[in-house]
């Protein structure tokens, strides 16, 4: 029994298992919505206007849909005010601190490589693009 809970485990955890929990859990935080919001979020509360008036573009569905999934993976915590209206604040949690390092490097990476990205995809938009790229050339 001990032993298939371990075998179990180390399937859940390997992210290139198409069933596995890990690859559930990082399909929701490695989307940019979720990224964005990390990012923001940072070590701050913020209420769901403030988040919503921080990250651009975020409609009101998609912020409500991103931050459901980030709280329910323990990423971002919810807190209920009784007041009224009824306040509603969002924080990251432990595992969302130290996700939000991860997050942070990408930006970083973002901002130290733009000009190299937006370079390459001049060179890309200017090519033939004809073939798929599957197969050898003659």
């Amino acid at each position: 029994m001990e032993s298939e809970q371990i075998r179990r485990a180390s399937e859940d955890a390997n992210v290139m298992r198409a069933d596995s929990l890990a690859r559930e859990i990082f399909s929701g935080v490695a989307n940019k919505w979720a990224l964005l919001i990390i990012n923001v979020l940072g070590a701050r509360t913020l209420r769901f206007t403030e988040l919503r008036t921080e990250v651009e573009g975020i409609s009101h569905k998609m912020l409500t849909q991103t931050l459901r999934g980030l709280e329910r993976d323990g990423v971002v915590h919810r807190t209920v005010h009784a007041t009224v209206p009824p306040r509603v604040e969002y924080r990251l949690t432990e595992a969302g601190g130290a996700l939000r390092e991860t997050v942070n490097g990408m930006c970083a990476w973002t901002r130290r490589y733009l000009d190299e990205i937006e370079a390459a995809r001049r060179r890309f938009a200017g090519q033939d693009r004809g073939d798929t790229g599957d197969r050898p050339s003659a």
